[in-house]
């Protein structure tokens, strides 16, 4: 994406009015760069996402974006429902296939046209990270005067071989084993794990 349709996103999502108590809050002044979000806002950016992206991208790729938005939206409203039925299960099951295939034709057709960045900040930290690393103490910083590196950005690609997509499919699995998924965490396991230990 070029820079104005950020400009625009970020814009867009400044539009969207509040909504309920705590359930749509006001987006930040800068809703595209990430910074300083809780779960719940990562939450709201989805659920508002399709009237932001809509017409940043030409007819033919705008259907896949909002395609795949409303896949994603719809894959989280039924792995967070709070009482779930059979049938809810099965619908859940019949998203996540969904949503794997919105995501390869997001990939395929998508993401190949496309160059993608790190942000400024995953950059700036990259940087700070190699300087640490690389200079060590004060006395070698001292020695070399002023290192202006001269970097370039990285490129990021999409890809759908990650643990976190891969993992999608087995949520119908565990809500069937072990119940709605407010109703444990990563610590009931950790702690399962420890008391079989002793």
């Amino acid at each position: 994406m070029t820079p104005p349709s950020l400009i625009n996103i970020t814009y867009r999502y400044r539009l969207i009015p509040t909504f309920g108590r705590g359930t749509i809050r006001r987006f930040g002044r800068n809703a595209s760069a990430l910074k300083k979000m809780a779960a719940r806002d990562y939450e709201d950016l989805l659920q508002c996402a399709i009237p932001v992206f809509e017409g940043l991208f030409p007819p033919t790729q705008d259907t896949i974006v909002r395609r795949l938005l409303f896949e994603l939206g719809t894959w989280h409203a039924f792995a967070k429902l709070r009482l779930h039925t059979e049938t809810t299960v099965d619908d859940l099951e019949s998203s996540t296939t969904r949503l794997g295939e919105s995501l390869r034709v997001f990939e395929k057709d998508i993401c190949r046209k496309y160059k993608t960045y790190d942000l400024p900040s995953e950059e700036a930290a990259r940087t700070r990270r190699k300087s640490a690393t690389t200079l060590g103490s004060q006395k070698q910083k001292e020695k070399m005067g002023s290192t202006q590196s001269t970097h370039t950005r990285r490129q990021r690609l999409f890809r759908l071989e990650t643990v976190k997509l891969h993992s999608l499919g087995g949520y119908a699995k565990a809500i069937r084993l072990h119940g709605t998924t407010d109703s444990y965490n990563t610590q009931t396991a950790c702690l399962t794990t420890l008391s079989s230990m002793w």
